[in-house]
């Protein structure tokens, strides 16, 4: 989808909400016509796992497993978001004006959850791990009527929200919207078993399994990745072939 040209072949009603428009604009066209799987995933492959790419995700990626559970995140690691992202029984009346801010989408999250979900009781806690990517059955999405869908969009559109707030209400709504409890955080390493296939590995925390999601020291990776490291660093063909191999398997 090319969110910024209305005259592309798939594009979106209004440049609005970051991903969500997208996802959004997928489900309702195809609403009747949905493959069986759906995976969500960002406009770029360098996203995820150690070298952050996407690729071994889809790879592994456990079909029975989704297909029992309807929907799951593609990330196992608890950075950002887990446990407990969005506190909003004792959320702060304090705002920041960055995007961004955790404290900016819990001010926030309450109206938007009443507009997007009426007559559902607000929780008290949101957490899911970051960050709007995940794979859903077509079974599942159907779970809800496309008016649901139109009502999730048309918030999108209609809100006066900035599009970095917009766009976390619904990265900490998608879990919700397909059946899942508002926390959302399965333990990491239940979580790579079940949805990788990775069942070996050793998980000295919750929410953590090693290094197969280090927090990047960046929130963009270097032009040139992976050929070029986070300090400019050039990797040949024998480094990145020992990156993808641990992106693969298990550590």
């Amino acid at each position: 989808y090319v969110v910024d040209n209305p005259e592309a072949q798939y594009t979106v009603p209004k440049n609005k909400g970051r991903e969500a428009m997208v996802y959004l604009t997928y489900i309702i066209g195809n609403y009747d016509r949905l493959p069986e799987l759906l995976v969500f995933m960002h406009a770029e492959r360098y996203n995820d796992d150690p070298i952050y790419d996407g690729v071994p995700l889809l790879q592994n990626l456990q079909i029975p497993y989704l297909i029992s559970q309807g929907y799951t995140n593609l990330r196992c690691v608890w950075t950002l978001g887990c446990p407990s992202e969005l506190k909003l029984g004792e959320r702060s009346q304090e705002t920041s004006s960055d995007p961004n801010s955790a404290k900016t989408t819990e001010s926030a999250y309450p109206t938007a959850f009443k507009a997007l979900f009426p007559g559902e009781e607000l929780p008290d806690i949101v957490g899911v791990a970051c960050c709007t990517q995940f794979a859903v059955t077509r079974q599942q999405i159907h779970e809800r009527p496309i008016e649901d869908y139109y009502r999730f969009r048309n918030w999108t559109m209609e809100t006066d929200l900035e599009d970095g707030v917009s766009g976390r209400v619904l990265e900490y709504s998608w879990h919700i919207i397909f059946g899942k409890k508002a926390i959302h955080c399965p333990n990491a390493m239940e979580c790579y078993c079940n949805v990788y296939g990775l069942c070996s590995l050793e998980c000295k925390e919750e929410g953590r399994c090693g290094e197969r999601w280090p927090y990047p020291p960046f929130a963009s990776l270097p032009s040139g990745w992976p050929g070029i490291g986070w300090d400019g660093e050039p990797r040949d063909a024998e480094k990145l072939a020992e990156l993808r191999e641990t992106a693969m398997t298990e550590l």
